[in-house]
């Protein structure tokens, strides 16, 4: 049975692009994996022919002999360097699996030592708006495992060293054949270390690290806002036979001020003012967050909800030197608990105030009379 053309096999045109052309493969090599198709001898043919036609096309030299010459190309060897030949596939699938699906199909090309680096660890502060403004240090305490100090972390008696593997002989990968074509794997005896102990630290049982509890002193950015991850690079959990350590991240909770609301490095302050500072006009003064005074200048006839902005009196920038704005605004509290003086001198200025000194009255009876008559 004569060749089906590449492009066909694939899908795509003689100008699709490398990706295009990845893409197609990709597509058709999760449609017909024989995993997923098992028994269906017409899906591994497809799958051999995809992964053939793949392998030609994703290479610009055997693409140019093929896209000249066709299938002749690499008939009996031929095609040159570029060429097909007597390609065996059974190796070739477990580099373009590795590419496409990483370790599941033949990946493992990472370090070994990887496998055995130590976890990332969280930790959970919390701290004060007014320490968010100024930055701190602090030491904090907590559980981890630290390196061996009795083999300094190879897991290996001192005076011994660990050996290969004796399952995939120190290549921390082994391979099992499957139908046509050969799967790589992690080995499992040795996690991908490619070593093993055979004697073994007393001290830590061949683990290379050993639980201990770990006092660090950190320092807090000033600016920082709640949910905040700061990262400490290696100061994680150690990790097992020479392997890395991990990092341990920092997680900020700025807790609630009692006066003081953040918005990003704005801060929200409200200021209560009686009806008679609001009305004829008044100066006052409120905190700011680094502990000083501001004086603010109410002018007379402000409504309540009127908000003043002091420029550069929120909280700093963690990049830079900028800060932010401070917003007070002004809520005009109505007494409650008025003496005998105090009610006859509001019933005499109601006796005397007009539309004129409450224009947003007198405007909202004109709509609610408009209202009314329609």
């Amino acid at each position: 049975m004569a060749k089906r053309d590449y492009y066909e096999v694939l899908g795509v045109n003689k100008s699709a692009s490398a990706d295009q052309i990845k893409s197609a493969y990709r597509k058709l090599a999760v449609k017909y994996h024989p995993d997923k198709n098992k028994g269906d001898k017409g899906a591994e043919d497809r799958f051999k022919e995809a992964s053939e036609a793949y392998h030609v096309l994703s290479n610009s030299e055997r693409k140019q002999n093929y896209d000249n010459f066709g299938h002749a190309a690499f008939e009996n060897g031929g095609g040159g360097r570029g060429g097909f030949g007597n390609f065996d596939f059974s190796n070739h699938f477990s580099d373009i699996f590795e590419d496409f699906f990483g370790e599941s199909f033949g990946g493992g090309r990472r370090s070994r030592r990887s496998n055995n680096r130590g976890s990332d660890l969280r930790y959970d502060l919390s701290i004060s708006l007014e320490e968010a403004f100024s930055g701190k240090k602090q030491d904090i305490k907590f559980s981890t495992s630290e390196k061996c100090d009795i083999c300094t972390g190879t897991g290996s008696k001192p005076g011994h060293q660990a050996g290969a593997c004796s399952m995939c002989g120190g290549h921390g990968q082994v391979r099992s054949s499957q139908g046509f074509f050969t799967v790589q794997q992690t080995c499992p005896q040795c996690a991908g270390a490619g070593e093993e102990i055979t004697h073994p630290c007393a001290s830590c049982n061949g683990q290379g690290k050993k639980q201990a509890s770990k006092r660090l002193s950190v320092t807090i950015p000033k600016g920082v806002d709640d949910g905040t991850r700061i990262r400490l690079s290696g100061k994680g959990e150690a990790g097992s036979r020479g392997g890395g350590s991990g990092d341990l991240y920092l997680f900020i909770n700025v807790l609630s001020h009692d006066l003081f609301k953040r918005s990003d490095e704005n801060l929200f302050f409200e200021c209560p003012v009686s009806i008679a500072d609001a009305a004829l006009g008044t100066s006052i003064q409120i905190p700011t967050i680094d502990g000083g005074k501001a004086k603010i200048k109410i002018p007379a006839g402000t409504q309540s909800g009127k908000q003043f902005r002091l420029r550069g009196k929120g909280m700093p920038y963690m990049r830079g030197n900028d800060f932010g704005d401070l917003y007070v605004q002004v809520n005009t509290e109505v007494p409650i608990s008025l003496n005998k003086e105090q009610k006859e001198l509001l019933e005499k200025f109601r006796e005397i105030e007009n539309e004129k000194s409450n224009p947003s009255i007198k405007k909202f009876f004109q709509k609610a009379k408009s209202f009314w008559k329609n």
